[in-house]
């Protein structure tokens, strides 16, 4: 008996068509979850789940220049993770070069630094990018990055069918919860629907979106703002994708999610279910999709960066391991830990490798993954699952009511929300209502974490020096040309993504194809 069929006769066989089940299985009432692999998805999107194919172990890594990155990534696949996440500078997440003047003393400093095809070319070499899928973690130059990565492709000869990954995109939560934007939400929302119908027509394997709730619950959300916050933007981009006139499952497949593994163990495992049912809901009453692939919540999680403490260090080593646990038990496709030192510093080979070997010990060693939604049918864990789905829908009905989450961006209503819930938390640990170990009890001020990685500032140096060079050597009246043609795309209302890919073909840097864009869009400003 093949491993799907084994599991579909464990959980009691399937149940009709994607469509028609949504609204049976599973309910705020508490009726029974369905099976593995039928709608809504309670109990995950596959019906064998890990014991056909584990998930993805993909560590975030980047920092300094391209090469530095570049080899960190190299050293991680030889420990055994399976695909590639990267992290950005502050100054390639907000479209300026290296060499610019906004960006002196942030090039490379929290992730690599970016600036032209070069650099690409560069943090990419060596990896086979048809065989090894690559996580971009970035949001307002989301395009361009792509972009880049589909050239050095081209170079290579490699079709682009063949690519495979993700990039952020999801700048709607830029706005309520991390800052790093550029232009309006209206814009914004304009590019972001571009890479969606590029992305189904070039790189049908290639997540256009990862709406993100990471971040807003890393601000401070609770648990409920996470799933609610994060599947509002999801339909905003979906209902301005539809509205473009693209049919829903032309792109609904390719679009996955992003969340945190927090603490609240049982908490986490019900709100990836909790979150799984609802899109899956919401998806089939409001955009009516034929293809069952459309409803799926397909997720990648990442371990809480702000439950680590520089208190007692090594505590966060057992912090991570029960946050990826309980993403591990709900389900998730792909899975970043964080390191233990990451409270103070970047993380440390020791450490990064410390991190990949928690997920390896869960895969391997706890057999967990050899049970399809093992906690499913618990009555703490149902009962978390139809609460949280029950309360995020109420508060995603409450955006609907102000006109959607754009409009309720425009009016700081989800940011008030975060920053109300952030305050209430820090109350409780101040107050010792909340214990946090080693910070407000069970403390010892002579265990802290000490830096034990630091950047070379020399780092910066060279790669600004490497950016004129190639400023320098290219062809200016081509790149010129190549980036006066993106402006004029923007000005016509067209996709942007066939022009921004010609003009890094033909030497057009970040900062300036994003300089172009500032030019048409203008720049978000929240006081205005």
């Amino acid at each position: 008996m093949a491993l799907g069929d084994l599991a579909r006769t464990i959980a009691g066989g399937r149940a009709g068509s994607a469509g028609s089940a949504v609204g049976k299985a599973g309910s705020a009432g508490g009726a029974a979850p369905g099976a593995p692999g039928d709608p809504p998805y309670t109990r995950g999107i596959h019906p064998s789940m890990y014991r056909s194919r584990l998930w993805t172990m993909r560590q975030y890594a980047g920092f300094g220049t391209a090469e530095a990155s570049n080899e960190r990534y190299h050293y991680l696949l030889s420990l055994g993770q399976t695909g590639l996440s990267v992290a950005f500078d502050l100054p390639t997440q907000m479209g300026y070069d290296s060499d610019a003047e906004r960006a002196r003393g942030e090039v490379g400093r929290v992730g690599v630094a970016i600036s032209t095809l070069d650099d690409m070319e560069r943090l990419l070499r060596g990896i086979p990018l048809e065989k090894v899928s690559l996580s971009m973690t970035i949001n307002a130059t989301a395009m361009i990055l792509l972009a880049l990565v589909v050239a050095v492709a081209d170079r290579r000869g490699i079709p682009r069918e063949k690519l495979s990954g993700t990039v952020q995109n999801d700048v709607l939560k830029e706005y309520i919860a991390r800052g790093t934007y550029i232009y309006p939400p209206a814009a914004s929302l304009k590019i972001a629907t571009d890479l969606f119908e590029f992305g189904a027509d070039e790189v049908p394997q290639w997540n256009t979106i990862s709406v993100s709730g990471y971040h807003i619950r890393e601000a401070g959300s609770t648990a409920v703002e996470e799933v609610a916050f994060t599947l509002a933007n999801g339909l905003e981009y979906v209902r301005a994708a539809v509205d473009r006139g693209l049919p829903v499952d032309r792109f609904a497949p390719r679009v996955s999610f992003f969340f945190n593994a927090h603490n609240g163990f049982l908490d986490e495992i019900a709100k990836y279910r909790a979150a799984r049912r609802l899109w899956a809901r919401l998806m089939e009453e409001r955009f009516h999709p034929r293809d069952p692939n459309s409803l799926k919540l397909r997720f990648h999680a990442q371990t809480a960066g702000s439950s680590l403490t520089a208190q007692q260090p090594h505590n966060n080593i057992a912090r991570v391991a029960i946050q990826a646990l309980s993403a591990v038990l709900g389900g998730c496709q792909s899975l970043h830990t964080n390191s233990f030192d990451e409270a103070i510093s970047l993380p440390s080979e020791e450490a990064a490798t410390a991190a990949l070997r928690t997920q390896q010990v869960l895969a391997y060693e706890t057999g967990v993954a050899a049970t399809v939604d093992p906690a499913g049918g618990a009555a703490a864990i149902e009962e978390r699952t139809d609460r949280i789905e029950r309360e995020a829908r109420e508060m995603i009905e409450a955006i609907d009511a102000l006109g959607g989450a754009v409009r309720g961006i425009e009016t700081g209503h989800q940011a008030r929300a975060i920053e109300r819930s952030a305050y209430e938390y820090q109350k409780r640990v101040e107050r010792g209502e909340q214990v946090v170990v080693g910070v407000n009890r069970f403390g010892d001020p002579d265990d802290m974490a000490r830096p034990i990685f630091a950047l070379d500032p020399r780092l910066e140096e060279r790669q600004v020096a490497r950016v004129r060079e190639f400023k320098e050597a290219r062809d200016m009246d081509l790149a010129r040309h190549a980036v006066g043609r993106v402006e004029e795309s923007a000005r016509r209302d067209l996709n942007l993504v066939p022009a921004v890919i010609d003009a890094v073909k033909a030497g057009g840097t970040l900062g300036e194809i994003s300089d172009a864009l500032r030019r048409v869009y203008g720049t978000h400003d929240p006081r205005a």
